[in-house]
């Protein structure tokens, strides 16, 4: 199954390895210095032209990492790849 990150950008559901707010989680510094790292390394890959509200971090295996920055709200992006989590079911 595929998602669609918007501009025409699929990848895998099995290569999500999290998606991420970006006004949520670029508070923390740990998680500035991470897109900071992969953006030097030439892993960030933008596909809106406005300001990104979500980054889509995907892995196939060691060092294959790539961060996607989407226009996509971060709850919209998680409904759909099909997963959904039952945390109030106990």
């Amino acid at each position: 199954m595929y998602l669609h990150l918007g501009q025409d950008t699929l990848v895998r559901t099995s290569e999500v390895i999290g998606i991420f707010d970006m006004d949520n989680t670029t508070v923390s510094k740990n998680t500035r210095d991470f897109l900071g790292l992969a953006e030097k390394k030439g892993r960030v890959i933008s596909v809106t032209a406005d300001l990104p509200k979500t980054f889509v971090v995907c892995g196939r295996g060691k060092g294959e990492s790539r961060v996607y920055l989407s226009q996509i709200s971060s709850s919209t992006l998680r409904k759909r790849t099909g997963y959904i989590e039952n945390i109030s079911r106990k």
